[in-house]
């Protein structure tokens, strides 16, 4: 997903003066791209992140369109205060980019960890909190990110993951992307677990399930009426996210109980205990309980009989 956003803003960076990237001591196999195009629109901050959103803060008040990128919790967490007072108070364009969410970095600790942040960013005022599910959706919003004024959060895979989508995509804030349709189940994934999503889906199809998938890379504003659809139109929801607590299934929770709608519903996420154990992504994903298998066996027991 990092290509995929990087390529698509140097591709808009050509066509709008006005993009600027901040990183935080990064640039040394991504984003080269961008700062050897537009040396004069680039800053490495080095390691002082809340001096790169203090930075960002004053280029968004000069009419800059800034995007501030750094590993996991490091744009988030370290500068928290900055993106609270600076950003978000004063409703500033800067477009706040992690790369490595949830577990990408799972081989370097809790340190490297992404697990609270769509939570952390979801409380935040006028802020949008996207987490794109594959290369195209990375694209799409980041067409988006400066098109929208305003905070944004963008939270990115690390690299590698497949594309799975047919074709690239137009999506407007706030829409989810039904992957397939199904009568009986709906599994709502956001971000990179979505072609686990998508494996579980196939097994369950093959078992004779009706499984309808849909994407929400839009944490806020979400796609209630997705929502509300599946309640009326299946008999089960089950939330997949490689996040913690207040993510995903939490807010889909919200829209349940406001609903006043009965259903079997079933959160898959993270455990709220911190993980204190290094390893891969898929390792630490099988620890958690978000396996591909354990996605199958949830639904099963959500399923109706």
């Amino acid at each position: 997903m990092r290509t995929a956003f990087i390529e698509e803003l140097c591709t808009l960076a050509e066509m709008d003066e006005r993009i600027w990237l901040v990183c935080g001591d990064l640039c040394y196999s991504v984003l080269e791209a961008f700062a050897d195009r537009f040396p004069n629109r680039y800053l490495n901050a080095g390691v002082a992140e809340q001096n790169m959103t203090g930075i960002a803060a004053g280029l968004a008040l000069t009419g800059k369109t800034v995007f501030t990128y750094s590993i996991a919790n490091f744009p988030v967490m370290r500068c928290l205060e900055q993106i609270r007072n600076d950003v978000c108070y004063h409703n500033l364009n800067v477009k706040i980019v992690s790369v490595g969410g949830g577990l990408a970095y799972g081989s370097h600790g809790y340190t490297h960890h992404g697990v609270e942040d769509l939570a952390v960013m979801s409380a935040m005022p006028n802020m949008t909190v996207v987490a794109p599910g594959d290369p195209y959706e990375a694209r799409a919003i980041t067409r988006l990110a400066c098109q929208v004024q305003g905070p944004m959060y963008l939270r990115l895979g690390k690299a590698g993951e497949p594309v799975l989508h047919q074709h690239p995509l137009k999506i407007s804030i706030g829409e989810s992307i039904q992957v397939r349709p199904g009568s009986e189940l709906t599994i709502i994934s956001t971000g990179g677990m979505l072609a686990s999503v998508l494996a579980a889906a196939d097994q369950l199809q093959a078992a004779g399930k009706s499984i309808r998938v849909v994407s929400m890379p839009f944490l806020v504003p979400i796609d209630e009426r997705a929502i509300l659809a599946a309640l009326s139109e299946t008999s089960a929801i089950l939330t997949v996210e490689e996040h913690g607590q207040g993510g995903l299934g939490s807010l889909v929770a919200e829209i349940i109980a406001r609903s006043g709608k009965a259903i079997s519903y079933t959160p898959l996420r993270l455990g709220r205990t911190s993980i204190k154990v290094a390893g891969t992504q898929e390792q630490l994903r099988a620890r958690q309980g978000l396996s591909v298998a354990n996605i199958v066996r949830s639904a099963q027991l959500a399923l109706p009989v």
